[in-house]
């Protein structure tokens, strides 16, 4: 990465702050870009979900995996818990996205209580007696019919049913013939594996998955500082978890250099992520004490109060630029943790050193998200989110305490508690979110003549802009 001559860096800068200049380029189609990362996570595009609770779930860890990022589970799960959704997310199908399943007996409105966790949009209706699938309810079918009605009443029969090793061209084919939304997907035994969509089954043949060496989806896990660190990491690595992610708002302490130093002694056979820090200093520590890879980023968050609240941060273009120059003169990496509104912020992060990208506020707003589906008074989805630094975070993580220390510890607070993400109607689904910032990247690397993000970080030239230069880059899609 370097800057147009004359470009004189005299502050810190944002994403917004830059812009690329194209470069004379061979790479002719953006699926001719590589989006593969190399610092031992195993992604295939680099995109890290956060380890916020009300982003980073099950549902979201496999659906990321399956297009190639990986997730991140909160910290504050239970070991029981953590076990449980490390299982699921390692059981899954690389092609099929898991069901949403109910008998024949069941209503309408348990159907339409389901119906918003996966983005596929449809419940398949599965006879109890040996687990075929009788029939699909879509969100259209439940309109205008009491919510008491049976689902063998609504569902519809006409459904196309392949076995699931079908070549995802071939489902496609099929779900367009027969004018249909969704494929139901069978094993050997004609029970049902999972569905797939058109848009899936194009998906299938764009992205690769993230897997473990064993051909499963990999999922990451978080783990704080205190208590018994090293026991909690190895129970984790134990469950499968495929990376752990020591995680804490300042990383550049010495109870975070003891806990990556005691971890990384312990030898517990995954990469080793510590975070979070914006300095060549911090990095260097992390780094000397053991960590893989060094998480960037304070108070660029969306959910984050703590510029505001401290005046402690850095601006993350610069931050993630200084941070990745040391690590890679190590052969180390780092990720990019906030700040991310727009794909063009992903294409920067990546053109700045980083080797993925974190991303948490922007996923909130999804299906696969594990918060519920709400409607405020326009009818508008959303979802809610909250930091992880927030007093509703903080109570979730200290609920074992005495009350006495519970509210305590509630006083101080860096984060915002509650607030709505809005369902983009056009990408409502994670995929969908996951298509438009791969997009971008991808389009990125070919205006810069990079087939690669490494070749991208190499190559790219940029410029430091006024806030006019920003806003005149903004569509106008309602005109002047």
């Amino acid at each position: 990465m370097r800057f147009l001559p004359g470009h004189i860096l005299t502050a810190d800068l944002t994403y917004d702050d830059v812009f690329i200049v194209p470069n004379r380029s061979d790479v002719v189609s953006r699926f001719d870009v590589d989006l593969t990362t190399g610092d031992g996570s195993g992604t295939t595009i680099p995109i890290v979900v956060a380890n916020m609770t009300a982003v980073a779930g099950r549902r979201m860890a496999e659906t990321v995996a399956r297009r190639g990022g990986v997730v991140v589970l909160p910290q504050d799960l239970p070991a029981a818990a953590a076990a449980e959704q490390i299982a699921f997310v390692k059981s899954r199908h690389l092609v099929a996205d898991t069901p949403v399943t109910l008998g024949p007996g069941d209503s309408v409105s348990d159907a339409i209580a389901l119906l918003p966790k996966r983005a596929h949009g449809a419940v398949v209706v599965v006879d109890p007696s040996d687990g075929n699938a009788v029939g699909i309810v879509t969100e259209a079918a439940c309109h205008g019919v009491d919510r008491f009605t049976r689902l063998s009443d609504v569902a519809d029969r006409s459904m196309v049913v392949l076995p699931v090793h079908t070549d995802p061209r071939a489902v496609f084919d099929a779900i367009t013939e027969h004018h249909l939304g969704v494929a139901v997907l069978t094993g050997p035994d004609g029970t049902i594996v999972g569905v797939l969509t058109r848009n899936g089954a194009l998906r299938a043949e764009i992205y690769r998955p993230n897997v473990d060496a064993s051909g499963r989806l990999r999922v990451a896990a978080a783990v704080g500082i205190n208590g018994d660190v090293v026991g909690k990491a190895r129970a984790l690595v134990q469950s499968g978890a495929d990376l752990l992610v020591v995680d804490t708002a300042h990383g550049h302490q010495e109870k975070m250099l003891d806990a990556v130093a005691a971890i990384a002694r312990a030898e517990v056979g995954v990469p080793l992520v510590a975070g979070n820090v914006v300095s060549a200093a911090g990095t260097t520590d992390l780094l000397d004490a053991g960590a893989d890879i060094v998480k960037v980023g304070v108070g660029p968050g969306a959910m984050c109060t703590t510029r505001m609240m401290t005046g402690v941060g850095r601006p993350q273009l610069s931050a993630v630029a200084e941070c990745a120059a040391v690590a890679r003169s190590r052969g180390a990496h780092v990720w990019a943790d906030g700040g991310v509104r727009h794909p063009r912020d992903v294409a920067l992060a990546v053109a700045a050193g980083a080797s993925n990208v974190m991303i948490g506020s922007w996923f909130a707003g999804t299906h696969e998200s594990p918060g519920d589906l709400h409607f405020d008074r326009s009818g508008r989805a959303y979802k809610e989110s909250f930091g992880m630094a927030s007093k509703r975070a903080v109570a979730a993580r200290t609920a074992g305490d005495s009350a006495f220390d519970r509210a305590r510890k509630a006083l101080f607070e860096e984060g915002i508690s509650t607030s709505r993400i809005m369902l983009d109607p056009d990408r409502p689904g994670v995929e969908d979110l996951i298509d438009h910032i791969c997009s971008g990247v991808r389009s990125t690397a070919t205006y810069v003549g990079a087939a690669t993000l490494d070749a991208l970080h190499e190559r790219v030239v940029l410029g430091v802009q006024s806030a006019a230069g920003f806003a005149e880059g903004r569509p106008l899609p309602t005109g002047w």
